[in-house]
């Protein structure tokens, strides 16, 4: 295919520069992404050519360099994740293996290493920071492995580059091909909205319930016949029983030894040494240090919720308490009756489009200033993929953000933001993003209100970003300071300010009723004990796989046995947010050894948010949060950049009141912010 016809290998004339989707097809993927290398590897030899060099033609012009290469492999990658289909998947299998290597090949060139090392660097934080990152970059990426090491090393990622696309691939089919068939009696306690969402469309009466990303579905809190409950749960955990072992094993055993070979004890230090946490024994304290309380607070909790179990004459699974698929229906109905909440009505306070346009991006112009409003000239990927302009208060445009919230058998799991574009002062380019979630209906779950409006502090994390190297921009920042945008903008979907614009009744218009609102903020504080524990059991299963300096282990269930068992997690009745072979955030998203993070976010969120409790739900308290925080990207110093929003560094007990865990020892790991 010519250069001239690929939609893929010239910057968009759209809007911002807006993916031309109605002309691109994946058949332009190949031939753009073998063109976009050359082109890459023409613009590093020419930086290597330079007679001597200095900043310019060295640090700016590698930042400039593979921007015909990004805006390929961002249409592609952002597609594949929302529709995998086969197609797709082949087109990955062909190019992922030559990216990877194409990518050590740039951080193994010694000619670029020593010139990027010989530069004199500009005196401002931001120049002395990209500088430093990318040196540590290089390195981490084996600049200074001998030629034997560096083979090695392009090998290991070869290959687990492999492993993580087919990881991904694996749990989509299982995915896909475990959702539950029921039968309209098997799904008593559904709304007449969510069985419309479910029902099959092939004729046959029955209903199709697909498997969320986490062990436990979220429907177990509603399905009122047992045996539906279990069935749920049941195909929950077989995801990758078959499919995903070896590849866990493999995974881990390669990291391990990319991890030595690049003078790392572990993956788990190769990995933290970048992120706030500063070091594994950091995130491993965490976890140690919450797991007593949470595991006690969970197995209280279990044991109130068998008594009202009891209390109906139902049966459990055991003589203490209800097992994981249980737990949720018992734990529910103990927070309906204590907190008079009945769950079906008030989704319908709760619609799509009125949480977003009137309590999402209502907050984000209360805060910040920005409106955000429909552009229906301009095509997203999909015909229900919405596109809006983000403006500054005066008019000046700031990006585009585009929403995809229907669920689809091709879409992965999850709820994710992720870029088209990224801004850039020097690039001159502004922000496309792009928010995804999965919902079966337009009448949202209280945990849905709360992904839209994470979902949406990532995307101001981009949208609102204003540095001049695009390798600092937005949201390329380590991962336990990724999630601290995202979880501060969870506190608004219900602060009060913000909840009466848009918690309006589907039919009538009626703003929710005070006690109910009521309800529903006691309702996000109840199951505290469940909820941490099963979390606190997924990052503890990452972080040890990741810790391990020895053979890895073949046998997953003994393994996590073990871990839990260690950590005091061991909870009956309890599984882990994840197991293994389905973790797909740490065998496939890039979040491996990592899972913790949610976690050290959520210490700077609470201790934050009481700032914003203090000086209110306004422009300064806005200005001081997007200045600090939003604007800065990887441009700054995160503790400096945190202590800069707050006046002074974290204080970790916020975290602990939020949790009900006020009686542990993490006040005294606070790590760096």
């Amino acid at each position: 295919m010519a250069a001239m016809t690929n939609p893929l290998l010239a910057p968009s004339e759209l809007p911002y520069q807006l993916p031309d989707f109605a002309h691109i097809r994946l058949a332009h993927v190949e031939p753009a992404f073998a063109e976009a290398l050359a082109r890459h590897d023409a613009e590093i030899a020419e930086i290597c050519a330079q007679e001597s060099p200095n900043w310019e033609n060295t640090v700016e012009a590698l930042e400039l360099a593979g921007q015909d290469l990004t805006r390929v492999l961002a249409w592609f990658f952002n597609l594949q994740g929302t529709d995998a289909t086969a197609e797709f998947d082949a087109v990955a299998d062909r190019i992922v293996p030559q990216l990877s290597a194409h990518t050590d090949a740039i951080y193994q060139n010694a000619e670029l290493y020593s010139r990027l090392r010989a530069v004199a660097v500009p005196d401002d934080e931001e120049s002395r920071r990209l500088h430093e990152l990318l040196v540590r970059r290089f390195v981490r990426r084996g600049a200074d492995l001998d030629a034997d090491g560096k083979a090695r090393l392009a090998a290991i990622n070869g290959r687990l580059s492999e492993l993580s696309e087919q990881f991904g691939r694996n749990l989509l089919a299982d995915t896909k091909r475990l959702a539950v068939r029921f039968s309209r009696d098997e799904l008593a306690g559904l709304s007449e909205d969510q069985l419309d969402a479910f029902a099959a469309d092939d004729g046959s009466g029955e209903y199709i319930v697909p498997l969320e990303l986490p062990t436990t579905q979220s429907l177990q809190a509603e399905l009122e016949d047992p045996a539906a409950r279990r069935a749920l749960f049941d195909a929950s955990q077989q995801r990758g029983a078959e499919s995903n072992v070896d590849i866990v094993v493999e995974t881990v055993t390669l990291r391990q030894e990319r991890a030595k070979l690049l003078g790392y004890d572990t993956h788990a230090d190769y990995v933290i040494a970048e992120e706030t946490a500063g070091t594994a024994d950091a995130a491993r304290a965490l976890i140690a240090d919450l797991a007593p309380a949470a595991a006690a607070n969970a197995e209280a909790e279990r044991k109130l919720a068998g008594e009202l179990a009891r209390s109906r004459g139902a049966e459990l699974g055991g003589p203490d308490g209800p097992d994981g698929a249980d737990w949720p229906y018992w734990a529910a109905q103990r927070r309906a009756e204590e907190l008079n909440l009945d769950e079906a009505e008030l989704r319908n306070y709760f619609p799509l489009w009125q949480v977003l346009e009137d309590g999402v991006f209502y907050a984000a112009n209360l805060l910040y200033g920005i409106t955000v409003t429909r552009r229906a000239d301009l095509r997203g990927y999909r015909d229900d993929v919405q596109v809006w302009e983000v403006k500054e208060e005066d008019g000046t445009g700031l990006g585009l953000l585009l929403t995809d919230y229907s669920a689809r058998e091709t879409k992965r799991g999850g709820a994710w933001m992720s870029s088209f574009m990224d801004q850039s002062r020097l690039a001159g380019t502004a922000p496309v993003v792009v928010n995804v979630m999965s919902v079966n209906s337009e009448l949202l779950t209280i945990d849905e209100v709360t992904t839209v409006f994470h979902e949406f502090g990532h995307a101001l994390h981009g949208l609102l970003s204003n540095v001049r190297y695009p390798s600092l921009s937005g949201t390329n920042v380590p991962r336990d300071w990724v999630e601290f945008p995202s979880q501060i903008n969870e506190n608004y979907a219900f602060a009060p300010e913000i909840v009466r614009n848009y918690a309006r009744h589907v039919d009538t218009g009626a703003p929710i009723p005070p006690a109910l609102l009521e309800s529903v903020r006691a309702a996000r504080q109840f199951g505290q004990g469940f909820a941490t524990a099963e979390y606190l059991s997924a990052s503890a299963i990452d972080l040890e796989w990741h810790s391990l300096t020895h053979a890895t282990p073949a046998d997953i269930d003994a393994f996590e046995e073990d871990v839990l068992r260690r950590y005091h997690l061991d909870v009956p009745g309890l599984t882990p947010r994840y197991r293994s072979t389905w973790f797909n955030h740490i065998f496939a998203g890039g979040y491996s050894a990592g899972y913790y993070s949610y976690l050290w976010a959520e210490a700077l969120d609470a201790d934050g948010y009481d700032l914003v409790q203090e000086e209110g739900i306004n422009r300064a308290t806005g200005a001081k949060f997007r200045d600090a925080i939003l604007a800065r990207g990887a441009a700054r110093d995160y503790t400096e950049a945190y202590t800069a929003f707050r006046g002074r560094e974290k204080d970790t007990r916020p975290l602990l009141v939020r949790r009900g865990l006020e009686g542990t020892d993490f006040a005294s790991n606070t790590g760096r912010a």
